[in-house]
């Protein structure tokens, strides 16, 4: 199915403001909270570790092996 003239122009101008708006999302504090709250849930239910701290390490140590980045 084709896009219509104001879907293509929308993609078009969000693609102009893919790059600074990813690199103000990757910027934001927030994102990295939420990221660590989402990377500590992932290792409580995946990765049978104990200790809260080691946990918490683990989740901060994959947040590092990931990136905001435009597609």
């Amino acid at each position: 199915m084709a896009l219509n003239r104001y879907d293509e122009a929308i993609r078009l101008l969000a693609n102009g403001f893919a790059d600074n708006f990813a690199e103000e999302v990757a910027g934001d504090e927030r994102v990295h909270e939420l990221m660590m709250t989402l990377a500590e849930e992932f290792v409580e239910r995946n990765i049978p570790i104990v200790s809260e701290d080691s946990q918490i390490d683990m989740a901060a140590e994959l947040i590092m092996t990931i990136t905001v980045t435009k597609v």
